[in-house]
């Protein structure tokens, strides 16, 4: 109730009925013209020139099949949804500025090679996939570095908290959502103590992501001292910049301590009101030489959204020395964004995935993978991997919902082993594989993660927290229902179709 009041009275009752009659004016437009000047056939043509688009294009062929089915099935209505949102171009407004301040950052973040070199020696077999992040996309690996896991959102706040008290120089946050709540007035509260006393507070939060908030919240944040803006402000029109995201969750401390995972800044994730059961979530705080990374990230998205005086930023100010510490294992910070030529996020899911010699255990709130994806966990299954991945039980979109269990039965059938989290809503994004490798972030196994948004993550290589990811997937499904092969084919039939159906609305979802 509580949260549909807010949605009731904030920004996305005014927006959502604009976006949709904006729409359904397009479309009825667009069918009127066809109709009236009797150009169907001509409709019919384009469709098919259209369709040879999409087939020729370098994407997923789930999401090539589900966009061809659309344009040819409904050509009136398929033809200006892929031309709304079919083909994934960014604008160039957000296009032109994210890739601007990419290339302020060019030579921030390099690679120690006797770093490589040493992880090389220790792990041989993850050498492909720390050399894809750090050669091919400029993602460095650190030593010097130690890492705390928290297997849920009421650990973190705790320790959270307490790190935002010790800041003394900076703070960066850069969260999808920011919501009303207790759990945010107490960090407000440690904000606006920390600005009084000099301490530089930046904060970017997503506009669609926190739009329970004020318009201009972002404004009243910097008249008290902390500077804020909004990613990608929410307009009243459906175009295709507000598809691109800000889903990261980034914290970073005095270049000292960094957070991130797939907690957000609202009182459900640290389960101080109920949303869907219990939220299972996870997140890891990153301390040591390995900070840099989240520092430079946090500052290019923060100098986009800042537009005035960004080139004049200076990162190197905030290059502070770390705290020296080092438990042994190597850490790789990464980021990925819809603008760049890399779907770095997926291809890190699936490096890990087809390395993979023993066992590959997967944390997703959403199972809608590429077909890559799918081909790779039912491949590695049928080769003797013990491949488990922890859905939820109690959804948070049912929609979304039937289209991740409609992908449960091939996985099954390769021995793929599924399992809900029958407390409630899992929305911990993890990976972790022969306890030698784990990821943990904010990228969903679905396709706005993979490309529509703009995510980040960390890597671990030989971590002691590695055991403690593991371990809590473990302890997860003892409290989850696996999910069965037998049942999932008795499945009635149109229970199947309606999944079905759901699956042609992947480039939607």
């Amino acid at each position: 109730m509580r949260r549909l009041i807010k949605i009731l009275t904030s920004r996305l009752l005014i927006v959502a009925p604009l976006v949709i009659l904006q729409l359904a004016f397009f479309i009825a437009l667009f069918m009127q013209v066809v109709f009236a000047t009797s150009i169907l056939p001509l409709v019919y043509c384009l469709a098919a020139v259209f369709v040879i688009y999409i087939i020729n294009r370098d994407e997923d062929p789930a999401y090539i099949i589900a966009w061809v089915v659309i344009v040819l099935a409904i050509p009136t209505l398929g033809i200006p949804l892929y031309l709304l949102a079919g083909n994934r171009h960014v604008p160039s407004k957000l296009s032109n500025g994210t890739i601007r301040v990419n290339k302020a950052m060019n030579g921030l973040l390099k690679t120690d090679p006797s770093v490589q070199d040493a992880c090389e020696k220790v792990e041989p077999a993850l050498r492909n996939i720390m050399y894809y992040g750090a050669a091919t996309n400029g993602f460095p690996v650190y030593r010097n570095t130690e890492s705390t896991y928290y297997k849920s959102g009421e650990e973190w706040i705790a320790d959270y908290l307490e790190e935002l008290k010790k800041a003394k120089h900076f703070i960066f946050m850069e969260f999808f959502i920011i919501d009303y709540g207790t759990l945010w007035n107490e960090v407000l509260d440690i904000l606006k103590q920390k600005a009084s006393q000099g301490v530089e507070v930046k904060i970017v939060y997503d506009d669609f992501g926190s739009i329970t908030l004020p318009q201009h919240y972002d404004k009243k944040l910097r008249d008290i001292g902390i500077e804020a803006y909004r990613f990608n402000h929410v307009r009243p029109a459906f175009i295709v910049q507000m598809n691109n995201r800000d889903h990261r969750k980034i914290t970073v401390i005095d270049n000292n301590v960094a957070f991130t995972g797939g907690v957000n800044l609202a009182d459900e994730y640290a389960n101080r009101i109920t949303r869907f059961g219990y939220w299972k979530d996870s997140a890891v705080k990153i301390k040591g030489e390995a900070v840099w990374s989240f520092t430079v990230m946090f500052m290019g998205m923060f100098s986009y959204c800042r537009h005035k005086d960004a080139d004049a930023l200076d990162y190197q100010k905030y290059k502070l020395a770390p705290e020296k510490v080092n438990d042994g294992g190597f850490y790789q910070p990464f980021s990925d964004t819809p603008t760049d030529s890399e779907s770095i996020c997926l291809n890190l899911h699936l490096d890990i995935i087809n390395h993979a010699k023993h066992y590959v255990y997967i944390d997703t709130p959403y199972l809608i993978p590429t077909h890559s994806v799918i081909q790779s966990l039912c491949v590695a299954a049928k080769s003797g991997v013990d491949v488990r991945i922890l859905t939820p039980h109690i959804p948070d979109k049912k929609a979304v919902f039937q289209i991740t269990r409609g992908n449960y039965l091939k996985l099954l059938k390769a021995g793929v082993r599924i399992y809900e989290y029958t407390p409630g809503f899992n929305h911990a994004k993890n990976f972790v594989s022969d306890d030698s490798i784990a990821l943990v972030g904010s990228v969903n196994m679905d396709y706005r993660s993979y490309f529509l948004h703009f995510e980040n993550g960390v890597l671990q290589y030989h971590t002691p927290e590695i055991a403690r990811i593991k371990q809590d997937f473990l302890s997860s499904i003892e409290a989850s229902q696996e999910i069965s092969l037998i049942e999932e084919e008795k499945k009635p039939l149109i229970v199947k179709l309606v999944r079905d159906v759901l699956n042609l609305f992947i480039p939607l979802v």
